[in-house]
């Protein structure tokens, strides 16, 4: 109750009120009694905007808001890093797999504006390595490739773009007609696609930067994709696939960074059975994964000395998740990056689903 009553509202939660994205002097806000809920803390206090008249709560302004069991995106969150399927962590917590999507796509947001927020803006402080981390999603008719970029020092993990594929490499004669049919009826994605979303990752990356040391293999995209940079002076060097890939290879961070996404990610394992339906719900954790892995994953498990993103001077402590998952982040309050915008409204659709469904709620996260 302490708590309820010191509590001020840092903002207005309504994205079409003026006070939204600026809390200026001019602000004014009252306090509207209090509801009750089954959930501890039992009693929450409720506001109103003077200006745009919207009631909201206390409530209002955590991840938990409007989740009937709010101690569950916590453990979620863990098991999601964990390498635990959808399946498996409804079994544990006794819920619905629908349940478990429904928190992970929730964690999947709330990972993306928060690293949008703390990632590192400005000029480049290191060189930085690109790479491609292929899976699937459906099938193995469906393949899909992650652009991944990670600092060379540090092993900050910079962002990703998220592209499908058409199949290639051998495949049986049962297969190719398989494949053609699917095409038949699905059609054929766009053989650019690749090259842009890498294009879109780099402009991302080096926005700010006059030069650039990149570092990739020798996947005939990257070129072209660099030649696309005009604002940037970009030393690009190629890296064979064939090189030992040992701490003393430049494209080691990478390299490391898809072991450890294997690793970490269900959707990912090879042979997996908890491969990804969705293209739109692997994108969503591998925001979970990214957060973990730049501000809550030690960058050495033996010494446990930093993170990457203290490495990288975004912060002074290893962040819990705890404190990552006390405070919502509202979308209207933060400038996506247009490659990023469509991965939070959940507009990345899936060709073998005819209703994909877009983040639409009024008032939700």
């Amino acid at each position: 109750m302490n708590a309820e009553a010191r509590f001020v509202p840092p903002h207005c939660p309504n994205e079409r009120c003026a006070y939204h994205r600026t809390c200026g002097p001019g602000w004014r806000w009252h306090r509207a009694g209090f509801f009750s809920r089954q959930s501890t803390p039992h009693r929450i206090q409720r506001f109103r905007c003077r200006h745009c008249r919207r009631y909201f709560s206390t409530q209002t302004f955590h991840t938990t808001y409007w989740l009937k069991r709010p101690e569950l995106l916590l453990e979620i969150f863990h098991r999601l890093v964990a390498c635990s399927g959808y399946r498996q962590i409804a079994r544990r917590y006794d819920i619905s797999p629908q349940t478990v999507l429904t928190h992970a796509a929730r964690l999947g947001r709330h990972c993306l504006l928060f690293h949008e927020e703390q990632r590192p803006k400005g000029p480049l402080r290191e060189a930085i390595a690109l790479d491609g981390f292929e899976s699937f999603e459906f099938s193995q008719f469906h393949p899909t490739r992650f652009h991944v970029v990670a600092g060379k020092d540090t092993h900050f993990f910079y962002g990703f773009t998220c592209s499908e594929l058409r199949r290639s490499g051998r495949m049986t004669a049962a297969q190719k007609r398989k494949r053609l049919q699917l095409e038949l009826r699905l059609g054929t994605p766009d053989p650019r696609q690749s090259m842009d979303d890498v294009t879109r990752m780099l402009r991302l990356v080096t926005r700010e930067s006059r030069s650039v040391e990149l570092h990739t293999d020798e996947h005939s995209d990257y070129p072209r994709a660099v030649r696309r940079l005009r604002d940037v002076l970009v030393e690009h060097k190629r890296i064979s696939s064939r090189a030992s890939r040992t701490p003393e290879n430049p494209l080691w961070p990478i390299n490391h960074l898809d072991n450890l996404i294997r690793h970490s990610g269900a959707d990912h394992k090879r042979e997996t059975i908890a491969h990804a339906k969705r293209r739109q719900s692997s994108i969503e954790r591998m925001f979970v994964f990214l957060v973990w892995r730049n501000f809550l994953k030690w960058f050495s498990e033996r010494r446990r000395d930093v993170t990457p993103a203290m490495s990288l001077g975004l912060t002074s402590s290893r962040w819990s998740v705890e404190r990552l998952l006390e405070w919502r982040r509202f979308p209207h309050r933060v400038d996506l990056p247009s490659c990023w915008v469509p991965y939070y409204w959940r507009r990345v659709f899936s060709r073998e689903f005819p209703k994909n469904r877009e983040h639409r709620l009024s008032y939700a996260c």
